[in-house]
């Protein structure tokens, strides 16, 4: 049977290509199709236990066995990671809630996201926006670059917005990731609340930025003057599936 392979940020560097479409035994599971790009690229084996699989856009454990068709992914650990009208956003989720989660390739004002998402029972905005420094330490940065497992992507953010939602006692909450390049001083991530009380806004906010930037598969690399390297982060212990 043919499944399709996906390969992300530093895993797609090692093996060279972003996708593959290997023919497998009907219900191997997916350690066995792992070894067989390790037994190619030692380098992928190396990094193995900070990969984490997801199969048809879900997170999934090694052990899954696999069907015809299946879309499998390999992703190494996520980097977080004037109004922009609709036709912008790459890809979006807008809830009957009135929670907004999207992705996008321009740059956009998170502020306008809150009065998108305020009403007036509301009595706290919350506004929390990632913005590209000029350096690491120390190290002059000249840009950044986001790549992205879209499909997947929206789904855990608009999963992650739900959640909090249902934990804290707010309003509406708006998620928003930049992709492809971003400039220094240009906002790359916004997560933004309304609630009628501050406290439940602020707190869903800093546990939505923690949440999106250790669950989302999105990858950042750091373009300097002397050359680039993916951001390494760290999977929340809840994907790992070990």
């Amino acid at each position: 049977m043919k499944v399709h392979v996906l390969f992300f940020g530093i895993a797609r560097d090692i093996t060279g290509f972003a996708e593959d479409s290997p023919e497998i035994p009907a219900g191997e599971p997916v350690s066995s199709l792992f070894q067989r790009y390790a037994s190619r690229f030692p380098r992928l084996g190396e990094i193995a236990t900070s990969l984490v699989t997801a199969v048809n856009q879900q997170f999934s454990d090694s052990t899954c066995e696999l069907k015809e068709n299946d879309e499998v992914a390999f992703l190494p650990p996520v980097s977080g990671g004037t109004g922009a009208t609709s036709e912008r956003w790459t890809r979006v989720i807008e809830d009957p809630y009135g929670h907004f989660f999207a992705l996008t390739r321009d740059a956009f004002d998170a502020r306008s996201l809150g009065q998108r998402l305020l009403r007036g029972e509301d009595g706290a905005l919350v506004v929390f926006e990632g913005v590209t420094r000029n350096n690491t330490k120390g190290r002059r940065t000249l840009y950044l670059d986001y790549e992205c497992y879209e499909a997947m992507a929206i789904r855990v953010m608009a999963q992650i917005g739900g959640a909090l939602a249902d934990a804290h006692a707010i309003d509406r909450i708006a998620m928003v990731h930049r992709l492809g390049r971003v400039e220094i001083g240009e906002t790359s991530v916004a997560i933004v609340v309304t609630a009628p009380h501050r406290k439940p806004a602020f707190e869903a906010c800093a546990e939505g930025i923690t949440r999106l930037k250790q669950m989302v598969p999105i990858w950042k690399k750091e373009h300097f003057e002397d050359g680039a390297v993916w951001v390494e982060g760290d999977w929340d212990a809840s994907v790992l599936g070990r």
